[in-house]
């Protein structure tokens, strides 16, 4: 797919990209060629290829779900401007 100046320009604008007039010929070419890569990957017949969610087939390491730290809920609330009732109370922001 050969793209023209203009759209190059368009691409760019809708980019927020600023390109000199003196480049947009390198760009109409480059673009144009990733395009015409992107055709081409498009027109492989993957049909009989299953869909992964990762190129390899690793699996991930779990560490093992146990408690690692004590309960310290008690103690932040001594501290903590106000509670009630085991809950930190916040001023109201909405009304």
């Amino acid at each position: 797919m050969a793209l023209d100046q203009q759209q190059v320009r368009d691409i760019a604008d809708l980019s927020r990209l600023q390109i000199d007039e003196a480049q947009i010929a390198e760009y109409q070419k480059n673009l144009s060629n990733i395009l015409d890569l992107v055709d081409q990957l498009s027109a492989v017949d993957t049909s009989a290829v299953e869909p992964m969610a990762h190129p390899l087939d690793a699996v991930q390491r779990l560490r093992a779900d146990v408690v690692t730290e004590e309960n310290n809920r008690d103690h932040f609330q001594q501290i903590a401007p106000q509670t009630e009732n085991g809950y930190y109370l916040v001023p109201r922001v909405v009304e």
